[in-house]
């Protein structure tokens, strides 16, 4: 009787090392997995605000050059919402898709040159009205090699948007002029969020295709 009550309790002490083993072996799996599972890249969201102080935007270019410090008097400053936006432009890889009714800022500009000297493939869709106006960059861009396409109907063309590397959206109120920076009340959002990314590139695609030049011209012989 003895020897079986010896051999039931082994059992049961056999049975609780087993729970008791697996119980902290689950611990330690689990707790390798929290400290070295391979962690996700925390995508980018902002939100900027206009108007901004005038800062130097001229080191943000020398640096894609060199390393010479800009000697202008101007604030330097790489977090004013203005040098955010344009660093954030600049970051642009392969490809640049930009929607925007307005556009007439030089620096902008010079971001979409830079960008294209890079071999970097930029793609602007405008107002057929507003690409004429006085100060309008459209008609140089054009003349640099940037394709441009413009809204053929009537209606305004007033989307503000653009797309980074078909994965990076910057878009806001804020059309691309001086005085949309430096007075008007405006906003952007910028964000690596597919799900809000990826509707506004079909928008883009949708517009560029409509808009080819080949289906407003007859070709003949």
């Amino acid at each position: 009787m003895f020897s079986k009550n010896l051999v039931i309790g082994s059992k049961w002490k056999l049975i609780g090392f087993v729970v008791a083993f697996a119980t902290i072996s689950l611990e330690g799996l689990f707790w390798l997995f929290r400290h070295h599972r391979p962690r996700r890249s925390k995508l980018v969201k902002e939100v900027l605000f206009f108007p901004t102080d005038v800062t130097c935007t001229n080191h943000l270019f020398q640096m894609t050059h060199n390393k010479r410090p800009c000697t202008c008097p101007l604030l330097h400053c790489d977090d004013s919402p203005y040098n955010r936006l344009l660093k954030h432009l600049l970051s642009a890889r392969n490809t640049l898709d930009l929607c925007v009714f307005a556009f007439s800022n030089q620096d902008f500009a010079r971001v979409v040159l830079e960008l294209h000297r890079r071999n970097v493939l930029v793609r602007i869709f405008t107002d057929k009205d507003f690409m004429k106006i006085t100060g309008s960059q459209i008609g140089n861009l054009r003349k640099s090699g940037i394709a441009v396409r413009h809204e053929q109907s009537d209606c305004f063309m007033h989307h503000k948007f653009a797309v980074v590397d078909k994965k990076l959206l910057i878009t806001g109120s804020l059309n691309w002029t001086c005085k949309a920076i430096q007075c008007n009340k405006e906003n952007i959002l910028i964000t690596e969020d597919a799900e809000i990314v990826q509707p506004f590139m079909a928008e883009f695609e949708k517009l560029w295709n409509e808009s080819d030049p080949m289906k407003f011209f007859s070709l003949t012989c």
